[in-house]
């Protein structure tokens, strides 16, 4: 064998050694995506059941959950009443219109079986609503209280993710991480809408 032969096949060796530790570099940054990705499909979702889940609290009871306890207790046991609302409006007779309004309780469900019932969430678990997909058992944060807004007090809730798993939604001390609500509006929507 002659030296190029052998530079040769050292030279491709290295180029394909090279070409796969690329390769895998790039391939590994993917699947590392994903797997944020899919782990932060997951988070959203429960932050979505407890959106609706905060927003029959306060339709019930006036205020929203402070905690998990209480939000839980009323996914357990509590009632959503079933209200009819109608409408008559009455041409009076100097062309302007009246309008009267009734409203007619029907009756009422359970929160686990209208919000949680078994065709819309098939795996839901009421015990593991709270823990953070992905963190290892961390619990998401509870916020509630009310603010003043133009001389009225609303109430304002915001449930969010203390420990995000993606490096983006770290920087700034969280700013990005995942939550629903806010602590200075009255706002019901998620950062990721």
């Amino acid at each position: 064998m002659t030296l190029t032969r052998i530079l040769s096949v050292v030279f491709l060796l290295g180029a394909l050694g090279l070409g796969y530790m690329l390769y895998k570099s790039v391939d590994d940054v993917m699947q590392e995506e994903k797997r944020i990705a899919a782990i932060e499909s997951r988070i959203i979702e429960k932050l979505q059941m407890l959106r609706d889940a905060q927003i029959a609290y306060i339709a019930t009871k006036g205020e929203y959950a402070g905690s998990w306890d209480s939000l839980r207790q009323f996914i357990e046991e509590g009632k959503i009443w079933i209200v009819q609302r109608k409408e008559t409006t009455t041409l009076l007779a100097y062309g302007k219109e009246e309008i009267s309004v009734s409203y007619d309780t029907l009756g009422s469900v359970y929160v686990m079986d209208s919000l949680f019932n078994e065709r819309r969430y098939p795996n839901f678990n009421l015990d593991n609503l709270h823990i953070v997909p992905g963190s290892g058992g961390k619990e998401f944060e509870f916020f509630a209280d009310k603010i003043e807004r133009s001389q009225r007090e609303i109430g304002v809730f915001e449930i969010r993710d203390p420990d995000p798993i993606n490096p983006k939604r770290r920087l700034n001390n969280k700013e990005k991480a995942l939550r629903v609500g806010s602590r200075t509006d009255s706002s019901t929507s998620g950062n990721w809408e």
